[in-house]
């Protein structure tokens, strides 16, 4: 699950620089329909995230955050004060003018286009407790499974519709923009997280029979997708595949569906591939953050040139370079990181 979302959000910010070149109305489709294709990263990870940490984390909260401290949180403020400080021309809605702002900036997850995720995915980390306390009660409570779901669903799908009837190009787009990052708008992602890994079972059994259909629901789900955004016309805006609708929701679900058939399959086949998919894993959050930091001097030095002669091109290659700076300093962070901790009194 981190795997596929790191990989895939990358593209999207490819895809969402390259759209500023202003491109003809054939590559704004391409990108549109590429990007529809990979918007489910936010989704996944908090999915992987929640279904990881209830698989593998004893309820010991002080313990569980000192271990995300190193993890996550250090990583996180490195990233957002080298954007504010090296970039900040990518702050999102204001920019900062003195101390407060610029911790306003710090905090809300305007430094840099990406980093609205980091202020929802850290809120559920801070959550943690509640979710083991529903992977207990549905441990102890079985018969309740159902009834969780038909709650959590329903009640999502009634969160997305005030979202889109008061903030999605409405009245309170402007002043009320930071609920797109409160972690309620991603609540299914980790209640069915927690679930899936305390009812793996019948997951797995469901799985085996519903995949075939999950793939066709998926490409119907995708031309839906791709037909609400063109709707808008042109030129395209990114910012109209907002996930919070009830296709973009059910593309996720679809994709997080999908990604588990692979792994279950890869699993039981004890796959070659398992070892360097664990490896990514451990770095795709870290590789997340610097990907837009990447990007931007990859665009500088050169990316813009060949998106302006040709902007498929142009795509693949800033691509590629980015994904491979993004995981290497990652990487290469952790050791430094390491390293330091370890002469460290």
């Amino acid at each position: 699950m981190k795997v596929f979302a790191c990989t895939a959000v990358m593209m999207q910010t490819v895809l969402s620089i390259v759209l500023k070149n202003e491109p003809n109305e054939d590559y704004q489709i391409l990108i549109g329909i590429l990007y529809n294709l990979v918007k489910f990263t936010a989704p996944v990870f908090i999915f992987g995230i929640l279904y990881t940490t209830i698989r593998t984390t004893p309820p010991l909260y002080k313990e569980y955050l000192k271990k995300q401290w190193s993890a996550l949180f250090v990583p996180t403020i490195f990233w957002t004060l080298a954007y504010l400080l090296i970039f900040p021309n990518l702050q999102q809605v204001n920019s900062y003018h003195d101390w407060p702002s610029f911790l306003w900036q710090f905090v809300n997850g305007n430094a840099a286009p990406h980093l609205w995720y980091n202020t929802m995915m850290l809120q559920f980390i801070i959550l943690m407790p509640l979710f083991w306390f529903l992977s207990k009660f549905i441990r102890k409570n079985a018969n309740y499974t159902s009834l969780i779901i038909a709650i959590t669903t329903v009640g999502y799908f009634l969160w997305i519709y005030f979202y889109d009837l008061t903030i999605f190009h409405s009245v309170h787009e402007e002043n009320w923009y930071l609920l797109d990052r409160l972690f309620i708008s991603f609540i299914i992602y980790g209640i069915f997280g927690t679930l899936a890994w305390i009812k793996r079972d019948s997951l797995e059994k469901f799985i085996k029979v519903a995949w075939p259909y999950l793939i066709l629901a998926f490409i119907a789900i995708l031309v839906w997708t791709n037909y609400e955004l063109f709707t808008f016309g042109f030129p395209i805006h990114l910012a109209d595949a907002t996930y919070y609708k009830p296709s973009m929701t059910l593309y996720s679900l679809l994709v997080i569906g999908l990604i588990t058939t692979l792994a279950i399959k890869q699993i039981k086949a004890n796959s070659k591939y398992l070892p360097l998919f664990h490896f990514l894993a451990t770095y795709a959050y870290r590789s997340y953050l610097s990907n837009v930091f990447w990007l931007q001097i990859i665009w500088q030095l050169g990316g813009r040139n060949i998106t302006f002669v040709n902007p498929l091109l142009g795509i693949l290659t800033c691509y590629l370079l980015t994904w491979l700076l993004s995981f290497s300093s990652a990487f290469l962070f952790h050791i430094i990181w390491k390293n330091i901790k370890r002469v460290m009194p």
